[in-house]
């Protein structure tokens, strides 16, 4: 099953009429999630991607068994796993990621990533918004002020506004929360307001009764009473005319997605063959990558697809590997991750779309260079790794360096601001390209620098 998660805020009461119309269709309050302004930002220059995929590793991924190992380190740091040659001359990575090696070529990996904040909600806050949370090192932290910045999709959703039937950024398959279901802050518009939110699409690709029921009319409601809706909804008057164009051309939108099959065949999984299925990987996180594929497609220009839990599994099935770290990474964890990203990589492209999409292999940190008493390693935001393949990205590049533990940056170090500076430099935005809070009040998008080393052009 699939369903939409609105965040759209409270209405005030003459907009009322727009809430029952939105209640209307189904239960789905399409008309706020699709209220999309009609301003775009001037880009900075022409855009090396026109997607996104952001490939999200979350819980905290180890730099030692991914993509920066330390064969010559004491047994206690490097751990048990050995290392592989990847297609890179002079790259190895860890031996547990051997179809993600041969594709080097066409990834760049940063190895001096740093937050120096060691909680998942405050390191994750400044790794999607590029904003270190106030403080640092709170973990379940609250999204609200001081700490509330956008998101790098809700950036996106506004400097970018839909072109077709879908917004331009969408989270899959499920929100990002620690242990009591508390949402990690800076997963959202924050400061731009909630029309900007990235949709929060609820889903597991991988249920064999997976639909996409929440994008179509309800069974109830026949065209011609449809049709009706919408004329009651044309004839309100109590709206301002601001208000007035905002709701019309979201209204529409709404209509248009419930009544079209444009939209729900994005989402329909059923069209691809079963081999290229498998070869993803059955997982509901593997098989939101695929749709991820499937929505760059039709056209949305960042899609963040975030790992879910799994049940029954060390570790609540995660990337958080307190306990029994190697068994983890070795009997599910690095193969289930090396098997979708090589396939993502691999299938975009084959069918002509690497060159156009900015995959980012992502994580809120790393994990410790020591293992602790219960054989596992705990958070690391002093220096972990990250990736970035396709969209202006130049293959084959290794940039930074940690020292011979893993434990701190020795050259190159790398900020989240810097990745968000160069996400919206691929994208053709000005790194600094202002934005404008709910007050109307200017900030830059990003106040990092485009790692110059790793980009084309």
């Amino acid at each position: 099953m699939l369903r939409l998660a609105s965040s759209a805020e409270p209405l005030p009461t003459r907009r009322e009429w727009l809430r029952a119309g939105a209640i209307g269709l189904g239960g789905l309050t399409l008309p706020q999630l699709l209220a999309d302004r009609a301003r775009a930002s001037t880009s900075a220059k022409p855009a090396k991607a026109k997607s996104v995929i952001i490939f999200g590793l979350l819980g905290g991924p180890p730099q030692h068994d991914t993509w920066d190992p330390k064969p010559d380190a004491p047994a206690e740091v490097r751990g048990p796993f050995g290392t592989t040659q990847s297609r890179t001359v002079g790259l190895r990575v860890g031996e547990l990621m051997p179809e993600t090696a041969k594709l080097t070529h066409k990834i760049a990996v940063l190895r001096a990533v740093v937050t120096n904040d060691n909680a998942h909600s405050s390191s994750g806050y400044q790794m999607l918004t590029g904003i270190p949370h106030q403080p640092l090192n709170v973990e379940s932290a609250a999204p609200k002020p001081p700490n509330n910045q956008p998101s790098l999709g809700a950036m996106v959703r506004y400097l970018r506004p839909a072109a077709g039937q879908l917004p331009s950024a969408v989270t899959l398959p499920e929100h990002i929360w620690n242990d009591g279901n508390f949402p990690w802050p800076g997963q959202d518009a924050g400061l731009l307001g909630r029309r900007n939110d990235p949709w929060l699409i609820h889903c597991d690709p991988s249920d064999a009764k997976f639909k996409i029921d929440a994008l179509a009319p309800p069974g109830e409601v026949p065209p011609a009473r449809l049709a009706g809706r919408r004329g009651l909804l044309n004839g309100m008057n109590r709206l301002s005319a601001a208000e007035a164009d905002v709701f019309d051309a979201s209204t529409r939108k709404a209509f248009e997605l419930v009544s079209s099959g444009a939209a729900r065949a994005a989402f329909d999984l059923d069209r691809e063959p079963d081999r290229l299925r498998d070869r993803y990987g059955r997982s509901r996180f593997a098989q939101s990558c695929l749709l991820a594929r499937r929505l760059v497609e039709a056209g949305v220009s960042l899609v963040q697809v975030n790992w879910t839990r799994i049940a029954k599994r060390e570790n609540q099935g995660g990337w958080d590997t307190h306990a029994k770290h190697n068994e983890s990474v070795k009997s599910f964890l690095m193969p289930m991750m090396d098997r979708a990203f090589s396939a993502l990589v691999t299938d975009l492209d084959a069918r002509g779309l690497l060159d156009e999409t900015l995959v980012v292999w992502f994580g809120e940190f790393g994990r410790t260079p020591k293992f602790n008493g219960n054989g596992g390693r705990d958070h690391w935001g002093h220096v972990f790794s990250l990736a970035l393949a396709g969209g202006g990205i130049r293959g084959g590049v290794v940039y930074g360096a940690s020292d011979k533990h893993a434990a701190y940056p020795a050259d190159g170090r790398v900020e989240p601001r810097d990745l968000i500076a160069t996400v919206l430099d691929r994208l053709g935005y000005a790194p600094d390209a202002e934005l404008r809070d709910t007050e109307g009040r200017p900030f830059p998008a990003s106040r990092g620098s485009v790692i110059k080393a790793i980009v084309t052009g």
